[in-house]
């Protein structure tokens, strides 16, 4: 009996359970030890992968003109791909790319819990799910897949995910910020049969329209991707007349097998094997902000310590053994949500070919330890924002590969690693009378970490998608009632370094035709560094800071032809809201949620861009005279920081280095240095005595009882490496 035959007497759950069957024996996937087609006829088989490939990418660019959210439209927070019938990723189209493994969970799972009987997969068939412990990131991430059956047989899937700007929950917007159970953080679709004959069901979208701010954005985004879901499925099918049904089922397989492989052969050709360790920290202020609810009402700082090994034959396998307990905030993640991680940070550094597929899953594993942040023991917790935790930690993973890149000679590979980027989230009266709810995308256009041969990317990168896109401002003054009075680039909010990190950029807003406008933010790391620097590179600064203006004057400014503020202005000690506005300032660090905002009231933020590359006081003077003119240094940063000394042509508005000063004052710089210097062996027995006297600030007291209670590995490294007593506790 062959392959083919013995499909057809399988339950879909008995052919899950054989092919992963097959990968046990043979550690191939499917048990496919030979590329053959690839082998016997290339040509064939790369045409059939590129067609596929742009079946994908023709799917999302038709499904953004029909969705009415500029999240989708603008922004591009869509992927479409293709899956078999197992729900094994084949192809991707360009966009989101974090979910290749999480939509094969949603598939799988639904095949695992017996779907096929009930509540049966049939042609025509709708399926939508927005379950992180089924299989996406968090809940506005809101997938669909549609089954692909050839002449009666299950072949496959094709599925598409969106990001809902708004999901009903507790504050409005997506990523729902004071969540802290699972029951506070909006509408859940579980793993849903929701269409059925081609089309939504009617009570599905009554749910919706029911339960949502602003149901206009998921309704139309769920039938674009019915819609990009049904063109990619006729198409496979017309693409399967054409090179038959075996050939389809074979290729489509040998993709994943050839995409393990590769995988394995990047990682032999790029790294260096052995154990790479990193460690970074996430800090929240939440003590005391509206809304908290008591279980959370306190500061939070995560440690996310990394150790990366990667073998001769090219297996990487990550372990987050030591990182903290899951909380009663949104920011916790499922394992769901870290495959989504590792594959953004897979496609930006090694996987960027485009036979992007579950290939390299396979060839890659995670230990994430039960009860943690990045595996919750229990289905009730929140995850509305665990991307909050989880650039960060993949912010790790991009240095360790970098160190590797670095080490075999690659240095043009080395990417310092991507940031945290908060989410402005508002609701309440829009600026047409209704209610509304919108998170604004904006935030999808950071800066990115330096590289090791160039600068970063300046106001033009996020983490979890490659085609970051900030939109237009007059298309998110159409949903949102506050208006774009500037949007700049932030002055030194780039981490220094011979090649400084990416700038973020600044948005200053007059609230607009609305008597009551709550604005809440998610997703800051505040007050220790999230992103580090490389080689010598600083950290992003630790800022997250907003700045509201109540009961201004703005009007009058208007009236009397007065100047506007367009932007904070870079003098950090008074910024032009405070210069040029006269009301009701406040300034807060971290999450901003606060009593709702009225018309004439005035909002900004700053927020911090990427780490560096190599010493700041190695950069180029001309470098920074370019910098310091177009605003993304200033001249303060430019001497303490990069040690060089400019000077200012007032009359041509042109700014010079003094060469000699620059080199007296570098020279002085590095001697500096090595004045402060001490040895290692010192330093470390000073912190061993603040660790025996537990000399710490309440929050990394508290930080480090929780790891070492939740991990006897590390709390025995941590006792072992500061040479503590046997009976220490934190």
């Amino acid at each position: 009996m062959n392959d083919a035959s013995k499909n057809e007497t399988m339950t879909f759950k008995e052919q899950l359970l054989e092919y992963d069957r097959k990968f046990r024996e043979t550690g191939c996937y499917a048990g496919i030890t030979e590329l053959k087609y690839r082998e016997d006829d290339p040509l064939r088989y790369e045409s059939l992968h590129t067609k596929l490939r742009s079946m994908t990418i023709a799917a999302r660019e038709m499904a953004r003109s029909i969705s009415a959210s500029p999240g989708v439209r603008e922004v591009g927070e869509m992927v479409v791909a293709l899956y078999t019938p197992e729900g094994d990723a084949i192809s991707l189209s360009t966009g989101i790319m974090v979910h290749v493994h999480t939509m094969s969970r949603f598939i799988k799972w639904m095949i695992q819990n017996g779907y096929e009987e009930s509540p049966g997969i049939c042609p025509g068939d709708i399926f939508a799910n927005n379950d992180a412990f089924i299989g996406t990131v968090q809940v506005p991430d809101v997938m669909v897949v549609v089954p692909i059956f050839y002449e009666g047989e299950l072949v496959g899937w094709a599925g598409t995910v969106a990001h809902e700007l708004e999901v009903g929950g507790i504050t409005p917007g997506g990523d729902v910020y004071l969540a802290q159970e699972r029951f506070t953080e909006g509408l859940f679709v579980t793993a849903e049969k929701v269409g059925y004959n081609d089309e939504l069901r009617r009570d599905y979208l009554i749910r919706l329209e029911r339960n949502l701010r602003m149901p206009i954005y998921w309704m139309f985004d769920d039938k674009a991707k019915v819609a990009a879901n049904l063109e990619l499925r006729d198409q496979v099918k017309e693409l399967i007349d054409d090179v038959g049904l075996d050939y389809y089922k074979r290729a489509t397989r040998e993709f994943i097998e050839e995409g393990r492989r590769a995988q394995l052969s990047r990682v032999k050709q790029l790294m260096v094997p052995g154990r790479y360790r990193g460690h970074t920290f996430y800090g929240h202020l939440t003590e005391g902000k509206p809304g908290i609810l008591p279980l959370s009402d306190g500061n939070l700082l995560y440690s996310i310590p990394l150790e990366l090994e990667v073998n001769g034959d090219g297996q990487m396998h990550l372990d987050f053994e030591g990182t903290g307990s899951w909380g009663y905030h949104s920011m916790n993640c499922t394992p769901a949500g870290m495959d989504g991680g590792l594959f953004v940070t897979l496609t930006q550094s090694m996987n960027y070919e485009g036979k992007v597929n579950d290939g390299a899953w396979l060839a890659t594993d995670m230990n994430l330890p039960l009860g943690t942040w990045t595996n919750p023991d229990r289905h009730t917790v929140a995850t509305a924002t665990s991307w909050a935790l989880l650039l960060p930690a993949f912010g790790i993973f991009q240095r360790l590969l970098s160190r590797g890149f670095v080490s075999r000679g690659f240095k043009e590979e080395a990417f310092v690693g991507q940031v945290n980027s908060p989410m402005v989230e508002m609701g309440g009266q829009s600026q047409y009378g209704d209610q509304f709810g919108m998170a604004l995308f904006e935030c999808s256009a950071a800066g990115s970490g330096a590289l090791g041969i160039k600068d970063g990317i300046d106001t033009g990168y996020v983490g979890w998608n490659p085609e970051s896109d900030m939109g237009n401002m007059e298309v998110w003054e159409q949903g949102i009632p506050m208006l774009y009075l500037g949007r700049n680039i932030t002055a030194d909010s780039g981490g220094p370094g011979r090649h400084r990190g990416g700038t973020s950029f600044t948005s200053t807003w007059l609230v607009h035709n609305t008597d009551e406008l709550t604005i809440a933010t998610s997703e800051h790391s505040s007050r220790v560094f999230d992103n580090a620097g490389m080689c010598g590179g600083y950290p992003a600064p630790t800022a997250h800071r907003h700045f509201t203006v109540r009961n201004s004057n703005i009007q009058q400014i208007i009236d009397e032809q007065k100047p506007l503020p367009h932007e904070l202005g870079n003098d950090p000690y008074k910024s032009d809201m405070e210069r040029l506005v006269e009301g009701d300032m406040n300034v807060i660090e971290g999450p901003h949620i606060d009593k709702p905002l009225q018309s004439g009231d005035l909002f900004a933020h700053s927020y911090n861009g990427g780490g560096g590359y190599g010493d700041p006081i190695e950069r180029d003077p001309l470098e920074i005279v370019r910098d310091v003119e177009n605003g993304y240094v200033t001249a303060e940063i430019a001497e303490r920081t990069h040690a060089v000394v400019l000077n200012h042509d007032k009359e041509r508005n042109a700014w010079h280095v003094d060469e000699d000063a620059t080199a007296s004052l570098r020279k002085k710089t590095r001697n500096g240095r090595l004045n402060k210097a001490v040895p290692v062996e010192e330093w470390i027995e000073s912190e061993r005595e603040r660790v025996l006297e537990r000399d710490f600030v309440t929050e990394v007291r508290k930080m480090y009882q929780d790891t070492m209670g939740i991990s006897s590995r590390f709390n025995e490294e941590f006792r072992e490496f500061w040479r503590l007593p046997k009976d220490f506790v934190m």
